[in-house]
């Protein structure tokens, strides 16, 4: 399986290729794409040195797959390039998510519905990943309503630039406004604002995780609100997950179903204080759940606590294992 790499020397695009050797998908000719300052550079795959292609270079070499991590605009301008040469492009920007010709996909809840016409597949944001994974066979059983969500963002997931400015944060330096990622400083703080914000008061974040949730649960009446923090903490998002469903619920089977939900572990022991907590998920490839209750304030309210790294179920292990279906069904 010859694999191109879009990114391959970005933040998400470095775990990528972790997890492609920790998966251990068959690649038989490794191509890694990156900006044309990175060009001739080398990266490492598999104990071996590989010379970083522009993506003229990359298309030119047929590769069966190109995965995608390198932005929005860069996905418009060259996923669709890829595409016309009979490449499937895995695409992790927002780029191609809310195109209603193009499939939103979670391999564990909604890989069945890819076919080998699919030539350019979205990923989902990371926030949005880890709720639907959580949310899905709630969803398909009782229904849901409503769902008010507040997530707390690891500043990974803003990048290379918001890693160093928490460096520098953190051993007593004070960044130059070039060099930060964020307004204020990240460390020690929590900054109420991911994304550039819209006209309606709420970030691009916050948007994403009402618009993707509902294109993917497949109901644009669900009733969505969200804020969305960022927090100094280094991988891992957090999420206070309040749902109103549309019909009664047995807390027992709640936790049944998510014992049993592909992808999912259940951390949920008050007890003996088990629950997720971004320190459990760190490297790890499922969503955590927990904190598994009842919202006494209304009928059929649900609370939970969903907790995954972003960096991988969020980003590169969701993008690994929809490649890995396309090559199991035959569909690349």
């Amino acid at each position: 399986m010859k694999v191109a790499l879009v990114g391959a020397t970005g933040l998400v695009g470095r775990v990528m290729n972790e997890v492609l050797e920790e998966f251990d998908f068959p690649v038989s000719e490794y191509i890694p794409v990156a900006s044309r300052k990175s060009v001739g550079k080398k990266v490492s795959f598999k104990g071996k040195e590989y010379t970083i292609v522009d993506m003229v270079e990359a298309i030119s070499k047929k590769p069966d797959v190109a995965i995608f991590s390198a932005g929005g605009s860069t996905s418009l301008e060259w996923a669709p390039k890829f595409a016309a040469e009979g490449i499937t492009v895995i695409d992790n920007s927002s780029a191609w998510r809310m195109d209603p010709t193009k499939k939103l996909c979670v391999p564990e809840i909604n890989a069945h519905l890819l076919t080998k016409d699919d030539k350019i597949i979205a990923n989902p944001n990371c926030s949005t990943i880890q709720m639907v994974v959580a949310l899905a066979p709630i969803h398909k059983k009782y229904g849901i309503k409503r769902l008010v969500v507040s997530t707390y963002q690891s500043f990974t997931g803003t990048g290379a630039k918001a890693v160093a400015q928490y460096e520098a944060e953190k051993s007593g330096q004070k960044p130059g406004k070039d060099e930060m990622a964020y307004h204020y400083q990240i460390f020690e703080n929590a900054i109420p604002q991911c994304d550039v914000f819209t006209d309606n008061l709420y970030t691009k974040e916050e948007m994403k995780l009402v618009n993707e949730t509902r294109k993917f649960l497949g109901d644009e009446n669900i009733k969505i609100t969200a804020t969305a923090v960022r927090i100094p903490v280094n991988g891992g998002h957090s999420e206070s997950v309040n749902a109103e469903l549309k019909n009664p619920f047995d807390l027992k089977e709640i936790k049944e179903l998510l014992q049993n939900a592909d992808g999912v572990t259940v951390l949920d022991d008050p007890e003996t204080f088990k629950y997720p907590m971004p320190l459990y998920s760190k490297n790890q490839n499922d969503v955590f759940v927990g904190r598994i209750r009842r919202d006494e304030s209304i009928d059929n309210g649900l609370n939970l606590w969903v907790v995954a790294d972003n960096l991988r179920k969020g980003a590169a292990t969701n993008a690994v294992q929809i490649a890995q279906y396309l090559l199991d069904h035959h569909l690349i």
